[in-house]
């Protein structure tokens, strides 16, 4: 398939897929030195620098970015035209390299991994959980879950669930402190957010209202805001997909229930921007639709 055209091109689309020279050459069987030789070679021709190497792994420099986007493209169709051609099925099947934010992957990801590798036997999967920006091609990301309000160009996304997020706190420290009765009353209270995650914007009764304030406990981790709030430590704006289990045992309570973070916050599949969606791609983004649709689980 790849080989329809230029070698070197096929090849450099290897090396950034396998994330060094030397995982590239055991791919495709050739020595490391030779597939060294080739990628220089192509930079040669075209002028430009397309990878930085360093001693652990080969980053994209921003026209390897650009490149590597053009000719996965074109490989891609060159794939799905030969495809068509001889009236190949498209089965799930390959590597697959997902990225999730490190909370929702571990609670509504992984646990769906089992029935898809039962029914895409074929499919290899590394699933990769950050909460930080993860960069789809320079990662060699092929699908990943996004939670925001604002997506990136350069992509193509499908919107699975709104990630709705309510006001919480432990029944010990409503306790110890009380409630707040009005919005305006919780810059009195303790707020737990991680970082970035302050100021709260709030929706109510379609009307907007932003609560700016500090964490009492700095933190990077949304996991530890969590374990934070259902200790007593203080109130959280936390997404249901985190907390519903905590909801659902009295470990937490609602606090305002008639206010809720803005739903403009969307769970989205995202992958890079192709006219060609490898089918197991394809594949998990439909397995995603199912796990999370029509009404996803913390719904309930």
């Amino acid at each position: 398939m790849q080989e329809s055209i230029d070698p070197d091109l096929a090849l450099f689309a290897h090396v950034v897929a396998a994330g060094s020279i030397a995982a590239a050459a055991r791919r495709i069987g050739l020595s490391s030195p030779m597939v060294s030789r080739r990628l220089s070679r192509l930079e040669a021709r075209l002028g430009v620098t397309l990878v930085r190497r360093t001693t652990r792994r080969l980053e994209l420099t921003v026209q390897g970015e650009d490149f590597y986007r053009e000719v996965r493209a074109i490989l891609a169709a060159i794939e799905q035209a030969e495809a068509r051609l001889t009236g190949a099925a498209r089965l799930p099947a390959g590597p697959l390299k997902i990225s999730a934010p490190t909370s929702f992957g571990r609670l509504h990801v992984a646990p769906g991994l089992k029935p898809f590798l039962d029914r895409h036997p074929k499919v290899s999967v590394a699933l990769e959980l950050s909460d930080a920006y993860v960069d789809l091609l320079t990662d060699r990301i092929d699908l990943a879950v996004r939670i925001t309000a604002a997506l990136p160009p350069g992509v193509d996304a499908e919107r699975l669930a709104t990630s709705r997020r309510v006001l919480c706190a432990a029944p010990s420290y409503i306790q110890e402190h009380g409630a707040p009765a009005t919005i305006g009353e919780l810059r009195g209270h303790s707020l737990l957010a991680a970082g970035g995650q302050l100021p709260w914007r709030l929706s109510r009764n379609g009307q907007e209202v932003v609560v700016n304030g500090e964490s009492v406990v700095r933190t990077n981790s949304s996991e530890v805001v969590r374990e934070l709030a259902v200790a007593g430590v203080g109130i959280a704006l936390r997404s249901l997909w985190d907390v519903s289990q905590e909801l659902a045992a009295g470990r937490l309570v609602r606090i305002l229930p008639g206010v809720e973070g803005s739903l403009d916050v969307g769970i989205y599949a995202v992958r890079p921007r192709s006219p060609f969606t490898p089918p197991a791609v394809e594949a998990f983004v439909a397995h995603l639709r199912t796990t999370l649709g029509p009404t996803p689980p913390w719904e309930g």
